[in-house]
C-alpha cells in the first residue's frame, strides 16, 4: 500500500521557537497589565498605571505630580494544544505557565520615571516521552522516492522526552515628559535576556530535504563526515534543564521604545508609539548535544552522540508600531480602540542552530567539528485591533471587557504541532477596585477560543487558552 509521505517530527522542529506557541499574537501577548488586558489590550491613549511601560510609556504622564506608585502583578496562561493525524491525536501537557512583574513609577515636575521588571515569556510545549505522533518517520533513504512510500518504511525515532520553552524578560528604564498640558513624550531603555530549552527529534528524511535546501538548509564542516554515515534514520537536537525561570541557552541585550500622548479635547486622547526590534546575543550554551541514528540492520538505530557547545541565531522578538485613541464622555465611561502592527517577517525568516562539537575523545572524528541546520519560517506580518471599554460603578469599582482580533502570521506550510500559534480572537474582563489608602487592585481573565488549522502536510492543530491577570499598587 502507498502512502503520501508524512514526517510528524519534521513539522515539530520547523520554526522551532515553540515555547512562544502559547502566546496568543503571535508570540506576543495580547495585553500587558490588569487593566489594559481586561480592556483587550488596548493601552495607547489612557493611563494604565505602571504598565504603561509595556505599552506607551508616554501615558505615565497621567500621574499627578509628586505622586511615587509601586506595582506588583502576576500573569497567568494556561493554553490547552492538540494536534491530530491519521487518528492519532496528542496533547501538550505544557498547560500553565506563570510571569511575575514589579514597578516603581514616580512623579517630579513634569517628568515621570522608574523602573520595571517583567517576566515576559515562560511558555512552552511539553509532549513528553513515547508520544504516539512523535514516535515514527522515514529514513533519509527515502528521500527521492517522490512522495510515495510504504507503511514498511518508517522507523522508530528517539521516543525521548519532545518539548521547547522560550523565556523572554525586560529591566525596563522608562521616562515621559510633558511638553505642554496636553502633550507628552515617552521613551524606555530596556535591557533583554531570553533563553531557551529545545528537545526535538528530525527524522532522516527531513533531514535530507534540509541537505538539499528543502525547508532548510545544512552547512558546516560536519556536514560531509554525516554524508559518510550512509543512510540517518533521526538526528536528535538537545539542550534543556530543569530551571523554572530559565533556559539552558541564554542571550542578553536591548531594545528601546518612544511614545507620545495628545489630549485633542477633555474627552478624547490619541497615542502613537514605537517598540524597536530587540538586539539579543546569540542564545547559547555548552551542555548541548546532538544525536545521529543510522540502520543496525535489524530494523532498529544504532546512536551516536555528540556533545558540545548549541548557538541559537538571530533570535529576536519584532519592532511593534501602534496607535490609539481613548475617548471618555463622562467621569463613569471608558472607550478605547487600538492598531498594532508587529513585523514578524523581519525576525522570524528562519530559525538556525550551530552546533560545534567538543574536542572531547569521546566526540571521535567529529571532534570540533561544526553544523549548522536552518528552518524555514517565513512569518508574515501581523495587524492586531483591539477595543476595550470601561464602566465606573462606583468610586471604588470599576468594571471592564474587551475584544482582541489578530490575523494569523504563521503560514500554512510551516504550521506545526509544536508551534500552533493559530488563536487569532480573544475576549476580556475584568475589574479595578480601590481598597482605600493608596491600595488598589485589579484583575482580568481572557478567553481565546479554540481555532482549528490544518498544516500543509495534513496535520489538524487545535489551539485555545485561558489567560489571566493580576495586579496589587501602592501609591504614596
Amino acid at each position: 500500500m502507498k502512502k503520501r509521505h508524512f514526517s510528524i517530527v519534521a513539522m515539530a522542529i520547523m520554526c522551532a521557537v515553540p515555547a512562544v506557541a502559547q502566546a496568543t499574537n503571535g508570540m506576543n501577548l495580547e495585553g500587558y497589565g490588569a487593566k489594559a488586558h481586561a480592556l483587550g489590550g488596548t493601552g495607547m491613549a489612557y493611563d494604565t498605571g505602571n504598565s504603561a511601560v509595556m505599552i506607551n510609556p508616554a501615558t505615565l504622564a497621567f500621574m499627578d505630580e509628586g505622586v511615587q506608585r509601586v506595582g506588583i502583578g502576576l500573569r497567568g496562561l494556561h493554553p490547552h494544544v492538540s494536534s491530530e493525524y491519521a487518528g492519532r491525536i496528542t496533547t501538550s501537557g505544557g498547560d500553565s505557565y506563570y510571569m511575575p512583574s514589579i514597578s516603581y513609577m514616580r512623579r517630579d515636575g513634569k517628568i515621570s520615571w522608574g523602573v520595571a521588571l517583567l517576566a515576559q515569556g515562560g511558555m512552552g510545549t511539553e509532549y513528553g516521552e513515547s508520544s504516539p505522533l512523535f514516535s515514527m518517520g522515514l529514513p533519509a533513504s527515502a528521500y527521492g522516492a517522490g512522495g510515495e512510500v510504504s507503511a514498511e518504511d518508517y522507523v522508530m525515532l528517539s521516543g525521548e522526552d519532545i518539548r521547547s520553552e522560550v523565556s523572554m524578560g525586560r529591566v525596563m528604564f522608562p521616562a515621559a515628559y510633558d511638553i505642554s498640558e496636553r502633550t507628552s513624550l515617552g521613551w524606555s531603555l530596556d535591557l533583554v535576556w531570553a533563553s531557551m530549552d529545545v528537545l526535538m527529534d528530525v527524522d532522516g528524511y527531513t533531514f535530507a530535504g534540509f541537505t538539499q535546501g528543502v525547508g532548510g538548509t545544512v552547512n558546516g564542516s560536519m556536514a560531509p563526515l554525516l554524508a559518510g554515515m550512509g543512510d540517518v534514520n533521526y538526528a536528535r537536537f538537545a539542550f534543556s534543564n530543569d530551571n523554572e525561570f530559565t533556559g539552558e541557552a541564554n542571550g542578553y541585550g536591548w531594545g528601546v521604545k518612544a511614545g507620545i500622548m495628545h489630549k485633542l479635547t477633555d474627552q478624547v486622547t490619541i497615542g502613537v508609539s514605537y517598540h524597536s526590534q530587540t538586539h539579543i546575543t546569540d542564545l547559547e550554551t555548552s551542555r548541548a548535544s546532538v544525536a545521529f541514528a543510522v540502520p543496525d540492520g535489524d530494523g532498529g538505530s544504532t546512536v551516536r552522540t555528540l556533545n558540545g557547545t548549541v548557538t541559537v541565531k538571530d533570535f529576536e522578538w519584532p519592532e511593534t508600531m501602534a496607535a490609539g485613541i481613548a475617548i471618555a464622555p463622562d467621569d463613569r465611561w471608558l472607550f478605547a480602540l487600538d492598531l498594532k502592527l508587529l513585523n514578524w517577517s523581519a525576525v522570524m525568516k528562519d530559525f538556525t542552530m550551530e552546533f560545534t562539537a567538543s574536542d572531547d575523545a569521546s566526540n571521535g572524528m567529529f571532534a570540533g567539528q561544526d553544523v549548522t541546520v536552518s528552518m524555514d519560517q517565513e512569518w508574515d506580518d501581523q495587524l492586531v485591533i483591539a477595543l476595550g471599554a470601561q464602566y465606573r460603578a462606583s468610586n471604588l469599582l470599576s468594571l471592564r471587557a474587551g475584544a482582541n482580533f489578530g490575523s494569523n502570521p504563521v503560514p500554512e506550510t510551516f504550521l506545526n504541532p509544536l508551534f500552533p500559534a493559530v488563536v487569532t480572537t480573544h475576549y476580556s474582563c475584568g475589574f479595578g477596585c480601590r481598597l482605600g489608602e493608596g491600595h488598589t487592585i485589579g484583575g482580568a481573565i481572557v478567553f481565546a477560543p479554540d481555532v482549528t488549522e490544518t498544516s500543509a502536510q495534513g496535520v489538524r492543530i487545535e489551539h485555545g487558552q485561558t489567560n489571566w491577570s493580576f495586579n496589587y499598587s501602592y501609591t504614596l
